[in-house]
């Protein structure tokens, strides 16, 4: 296990904010996430994946950091299942289903985040999530320092949250996916179609996290937002994004507070048009 003092974070989160934590761990088993908690039990740990859909509110943190990508990252292929840790991208585990000719994850394929994240948040698109394909997942649970499962049933998922995210002390390990047999031809059509979907709608040239807020029932947030004539709103080095308001893009040397601000302002003004609570979909540490 590699662990590294004072860890420049900018290139560990996807807005590319600059943040240094006191120290971070690499960790490549269960048993050393395990030994991670045991040994720092009053030290406050934040897990990360890919560094997607988080918003490193802090300059500084005297925190420790656990970073699953490119360590705990590997997979498995049983047949028509994939078993998967929290750490391996949503991109990796989707181009491994296309080679053995395995669908279901198709949409999952140019999504930059992690099993982790994607099994937190209840990720998906195109009226697909990825609840329809979990089976049950394995997870270290923080009262007890004990690795335990769940199934799906279990798992209380609804739009862009699940138990997991409703309680920070069950900590994501390992997934299990039940997929279906395809074609191959069809399933990287597919794929392909959804990339160049997102590249047009989305602003890919710049540092961003996705999404900023969840969507309310029965609206948009990204016509509201221009509605309100805020496209290209731009407070430091953080803009709504010109191409898809949904999305905040760090223009260059966004700090967290540029975008915060952003947020604050787009909630307040929705709240005073619409009477809506935006809720955000990204998660601020």
């Amino acid at each position: 296990m590699k662990i590294i003092d004072n860890l420049d974070l900018t290139l560990y989160n996807s807005y590319r904010l600059k943040s240094i934590c006191a120290r971070a761990f690499f960790p490549n088993t269960e048993e050393e996430i395990l030994y991670i908690y045991k040994n720092n039990p009053d030290k406050n740990i934040y897990v990360i994946g890919n560094g997607n859909n988080i918003i490193l509110s802090k300059n500084w943190y005297d925190s420790y950091f656990i970073v699953l990508n490119n360590c705990f990252d590997k997979y498995k292929l049983y047949k028509n299942f994939i078993v998967a840790e929290a750490g391996c991208t949503m991109q990796k585990l989707s181009e491994a289903a296309l080679t053995h000719n395995l669908t279901g994850l198709e949409i999952f394929y140019d999504i930059p985040g992690s099993v982790g994240g994607a099994v937190v948040m209840n990720a998906g698109a195109y009226g697909e999530e990825i609840k329809d394909l979990i089976i049950k997942v394995k997870y270290l649970d923080l009262k007890e320092l004990k690795i335990k499962t769940l199934y799906r049933e279990e798992m209380e998922f609804v739009y862009r949250s699940s138990v997991f995210q409703k309680h920070s002390d069950k900590i994501v390990l390992k997934a299990w996916f039940k997929l279906k047999t395809g074609n191959h031809d069809k399933i990287k059509e597919k794929m392909g179609k959804v990339k160049n979907e997102r590249y047009l709608k989305q602003p890919r040239d710049y540092p961003n996290c996705g999404s900023v807020f969840k969507r309310p029932p029965n609206v948009y947030v990204g016509p509201m937002i221009d509605n309100l004539g805020l496209k290209g709103f731009t407070i430091g080095g953080a803009q709504i994004s010109e191409k898809h308001s949904g999305f905040i893009i760090n223009k260059g040397n966004a700090t967290a507070e540029d975008i915060l601000q952003i947020i604050f302002t787009v909630k307040k003004l929705v709240k005073d048009r619409y009477n809506i609570d935006l809720e955000v979909e990204q998660k601020i540490i």
